[in-house]
C-alpha cells in the first residue's frame, strides 16, 4: 500500500496534469465562440468572453479585469474581430505562455461587403462582392500585427455559417484534446452531438428560406456575409468601415431601398440605428434587430433567417 502511494505521488509530480480537477481556463473574443466551447468542453472547462455582451467588438476595450484573468488562462480562441488588433500585445504581453487558436485558420475568408458612399462610385448604392478566396493560415495572435490594414479588409464574422462553425469547432475540439488528453472522449463524444445540432440547424436556415423571389436584405452593418454566401442571399449594407453614410448614399440608399420595394432595415443591436431609421422612415418601412453576437447560437440563427424570409414576403 505503501509503494503504491508512493508511486502514485512520484507520478504527480512528473505530470501534474494527471488527475486535474480543476476545469481549463479559456478566453474567447466574442460570446458566440464562447458558447462553441461551452458546448465541446462542458464542465473541463471554464470559459470567459473579452467583448461582452451588449458591447460592439469594434471598439471594445477589455476591463482591467479581464487583462488580469488571462494571468490564469491556458487558452485565448481569437476570431480576428477588430478590437483583437488593437489589444493583441496587451493579451499576449498579460501571459506568454497562454496559447491561441484562431478558429478562422483553413477557412476561405472574404472582404467585407460596403455600400459605395460619397466619393466612392458616385453614391452608387450596390454591395462590392467580397471573396477573393483568401486562405487565413495564421494560428498565432501575434502574427496579424504587421499588417492589420490588410487583416481589416476581411469579414471576421465566419461563425455566422453553420458549415463553418463545424470547422471551427472541430480546431477547438483538437485543441481542447490537446491541452487535456485525459477528456479526449468527452472532447469528441460533445464534438459529435454539437455537429449533429449544426447540421439540423443548416437543413432548417435552407426550409426557411426555400422559394424566396427577393434574396436581398438591407442591413446597417455588413455582418452577415458568410451567412448570405451560405444561403444565397445578398446583403446590401448601409455603413462602411464603422462610418455613417453621407447625404448623397444615404439618399442613393433610398432610391435603391423604394426601387427594390425594401421595407425592413435589418441593424446589429450594438451598433447606432440612426441611419437605418433614416431610411426606414422614407421608404414607410420599419428598423429590426439582428445580432450576430448572441449567445443562444442556433436559435438566433433561426429567428434571423425567419426574419429574413418575412421581410422578403413583405
Amino acid at each position: 500500500m505503501r509503494h503504491a502511494l508512493l508511486l502514485l505521488l512520484l507520478v504527480f509530480a512528473v505530470d501534474p496534469s494527471v488527475g486535474r480537477t480543476e476545469p481549463l481556463h479559456v478566453f474567447a473574443g466574442v460570446v458566440p465562440i464562447r458558447t462553441f466551447v461551452e458546448k465541446i468542453g462542458g464542465e473541463q472547462v471554464d470559459a470567459h468572453v473579452m467583448v461582452r455582451p451588449g458591447y460592439n467588438p469594434h471598439t471594445y476595450d477589455p476591463t482591467p479585469r479581464q487583462i488580469a484573468a488571462l494571468s490564469e488562462a491556458v487558452l485565448y480562441i481569437r476570431a480576428g474581430v477588430p478590437f483583437e488588433h488593437a489589444w493583441v500585445n496587451r493579451i499576449r504581453s498579460a501571459n506568454p505562455a497562454m496559447q491561441v487558436l484562431d478558429v478562422r485558420s483553413g477557412i476561405d475568408l472574404h472582404r467585407m461587403e460596403v455600400h459605395e458612399h460619397d466619393g466612392e462610385g458616385g453614391g452608387d448604392a450596390r454591395s462590392r462582392a467580397g471573396h477573393d478566396g483568401h486562405q487565413d493560415h495564421h494560428g498565432h495572435l501575434a502574427d496579424h500585427t504587421g499588417d492589420d490594414a490588410h487583416h481589416h479588409e476581411f469579414d471576421p464574422h465566419v461563425w455566422t455559417d453553420p458549415r463553418l462553425v463545424k470547422h471551427m469547432a472541430g480546431a477547438i475540439r483538437d485543441k481542447l484534446t490537446a491541452l487535456d488528453p485525459e477528456h479526449d472522449k468527452a472532447y469528441a463524444r460533445r464534438y459529435r452531438a454539437f455537429a449533429a445540432e449544426l447540421d439540423a440547424l443548416d437543413r432548417d436556415i435552407r426550409s426557411l428560406l426555400d422559394g424566396l423571389s427577393d434574396r436581398k436584405f438591407m442591413v446597417f452593418h455588413p455582418a452577415w456575409g458568410y451567412f448570405a454566401r451560405a444561403y444565397g442571399l445578398i446583403q446590401v449594407p448601409i455603413e462602411k468601415d464603422g462610418k455613417e453614410p453621407g447625404p448623397r448614399a444615404l439618399t442613393a440608399l433610398i432610391e435603391q431601398a423604394r426601387r427594390e420595394q425594401v421595407k425592413v432595415i435589418f441593424v446589429q443591436p450594438q451598433f447606432s440605428r440612426s441611419s437605418a431609421e433614416q431610411v426606414a422612415r422614407a421608404i414607410g418601412g420599419r428598423v429590426a434587430a439582428i445580432d450576430p453576437l448572441a449567445a443562444d447560437y442556433a436559435d438566433n440563427l433561426r429567428r434571423v433567417a425567419r426574419q429574413i424570409a418575412g421581410a422578403a414576403e413583405r
